[in-house]
């Protein structure tokens, strides 16, 4: 307790070996308004019993209540001094810390009393007088040692776990989009839900394409993460993530078959899940070290974005926002799967990373897309991915990772009609990375599994504490075996670009501006291979930027804007618009 203050006591004579010091402060103390009830701050933890007054560090002979603390101690064993063996006398103390010291003498005399000790009639007096100063602090101390010891035993009834962190965030989605015209997009039926829409040939062999006259609505939904993070040693990790969502992103509605969700799309303006609101483990998996150097990720369901292409500006919680930034172009056929990362850190500088992946996605219909865990397909079969990757810190602040990636893609997908109705199973549809739109045999014919091979390479730095610039380039080759024999087989070669600049701090600490440039599919060749995606031969290209605003550590505000040229890869396409305010929380 803090019991003396030379700022409030002007005397310096003060000398008595009574207790009537602490009646002479008690009197020198505001008892006006500014001393209301109100909560105050507690006696300072860490405090520990003072058994001689030369204990304390900060108390001297010559100083004028020495003799008080003194008598004190020997008398009464009623003050505490700090683990640092001092008393902190001058500094001011409230009515709550005042009352918390007499209280600690009180409880001492009446220790004594109890034990016959020779307490003094003067003392009593002081004390009585001080007891009835104070009644209400004293009062309202108990109160609250009573109230916390009920919380504490809640708390020790009711508490989640010992081992596991709940944390979770929440994202709210305002987004609209539209086109300067109308737009060209491939598909067959432009009345077939989006995440299932797919391209077709007509009669003379081309690509059939549609015209998508009509900009969509503006849209409110929301996005969501529940995340159990659980330790068991203090070094490993458990983590169960789970995943709800409500959205269908407007940009989508001008998306030829195959290509949903790869332009102009925010990364938190989706389901999250196969049906909106439907609830989905989106992680699944151990994180574990063994020895220094070397750390093991075993799971059913892995975040490949969690352990490769980790820029420092493109995570969409903070950094540029789309799916093409965020989530890599052209990088991985699998964004969650089953398997094993190894990570090994040579040194501060080096490090080496290893996973395989069966796929295993929460936005996926599981019956025929999460092949890790269908006996009929497999673990070690269907789509599958590896990827090595060395991660180089070249400079400060500047950072290089060069990834390689072998992956093959499951091609026995069910071939759907305009309403959505299962006809059969063998299509060529390869709609994710390195492919992204529709592939066949070149004549409308099914193909097999189609292995691929990408290279990248990611960098960001930091030059200044204010500026900062990040990029990828991505190749990838897709092999094509078309089911017939008569068929030559082929390859479709693609790239993926992206340049931007990075505003650490913007407005105010935390903040983060982002604008970058984004080639997210460009077709090299092999364009005959493709039912959708290739259009007349264009590329595409958009222009993003970002802003995190931090309204607090638990709150942010991130308005984002994307400009879309020549959308589907169609030269004549028009420009496409899209806009998104984000408001995220974090707990």
């Amino acid at each position: 307790m803090k019991s003396f203050t030379e700022s409030r006591v002007e005397t310096e004579d003060n000398t008595s070996a009574t207790i009537a010091e602490i009646e002479f402060l008690a009197e020198d103390l505001d008892t006006s308004e500014d001393f209301a009830l109100e909560p105050q701050p507690e006696v300072p933890n860490g405090m520990s019993q003072v058994t001689n007054v030369n204990q304390l560090r900060d108390v001297a002979p010559t100083d004028w209540a020495y003799e008080a603390l003194r008598s004190l101690v020997d008398r009464y064993g009623c003050i505490a001094g700090y683990p640092n063996q001092t008393f902190r006398g001058s500094q001011a103390i409230t009515r709550y810390e005042f009352a918390a010291g007499l209280n600690s003498c009180l409880n001492q005399i009446e220790r004594l009393i109890a034990s016959s000790s020779a307490v003094s009639r003067e003392d009593l007096d002081t004390i009585n007088r001080l007891s009835e100063e104070f009644a209400a602090e004293l009062a309202a101390i108990g109160g609250r040692v009573d109230n916390l010891e009920g919380r504490v035993a809640v708390l020790e009834d009711n508490r989640f776990s010992t081992t596991t962190k709940l944390t979770g965030n929440i994202f709210f989605n305002i987004t609209g989009a539209t086109a300067e015209d109308d737009v060209l997009a491939e598909t067959n039926d432009l009345n077939t839900p989006l995440t299932i829409r797919r391209g077709a040939r007509g009669a003379d062999g081309e690509p059939i394409v549609s015209d998508i006259t009509s900009d969509p609505e503006i849209t409110f939904s929301y996005y969501s993460w529940i995340n159990f993070n659980t330790s068991f040693t203090g070094e490993d990790i458990l983590v169960t993530q789970l995943v709800a969502g409500n959205a269908n992103s407007p940009a989508n509605t001008f998306i030829s078959a195959g290509l949903y969700n790869t332009f102009g799309v925010p990364f938190t303006d989706q389901t999250g899940a196969p049906e909106a609101s439907s609830v989905a483990v989106r992680e699944l998996f151990y994180d574990f070290p063994i020895g220094e150097k070397l750390r093991v990720v075993v799971g059913p369901r892995i975040n490949w974005y969690r352990y490769f292409d980790n820029n420092a500006y493109t995570l969409f919680l903070n950094g540029a926002s789309s799916y093409n930034s965020s989530g890599g172009t052209l990088v991985n056929a699998i964004d969650r799967g089953s398997g094993a990362v190894v990570t090994y850190d040579f040194n501060d500088f080096l490090t080496f990373k290893v996973g395989y992946l069966g796929e295993n996605t929460e936005f996926l219909p599981s019956e025929f897309y999460n092949t890790s865990s269908d006996p009929n397909k497999g673990f070690f079969s269907a789509t599958q991915t590896i990827t090595a990757e060395i991660d180089l810190e070249i400079a400060d602040k500047a950072n290089i990772r060069l990834l390689y990636t072998r992956s093959t893609l499951d091609n026995n997908q069910p071939i759907l009609d305009a309403a959505g109705n299962i006809t059969g199973f063998g299509v060529g549809g390869a709609t994710g990375e390195p492919i992204y739109g529709v592939a066949d045999d070149g004549f409308g014919g099914t193909i097999g599994d189609a292995p691929a091979d990408t290279f990248a390479v990611s960098f960001d730095w930091t030059i200044l504490d204010w500026l900062g610039v990040f990029g990828r380039y991505s190749y990838g080759s897709t092999s094509i075996f078309p089911r017939n024999p008569a068929l030559d087989d082929g390859e479709v070669n693609a790239q993926a670009f992206q340049a931007g600049i990075a505003f650490p701090d913007l407005i105010k600490e935390g903040g983060l501006g982002t604008f970058s440039f984004v080639i997210p599919f460009d077709v090299i060749d092999g364009e005959e291979f493709l039912v959708s995606g290739a259009g007349d031969g264009g590329t595409q290209y958009e222009f993003e930027v970002t802003l995190h605003y931090p309204i607090n550590d638990n709150i942010a505000i991130v308005p984002a804007f994307y400009l879309v040229a020549n959308p589907n890869n169609f030269e004549d396409n028009p420009n496409i618009y899209v806009g998104n305010v984000r408001l995220q929380f974090g707990f």
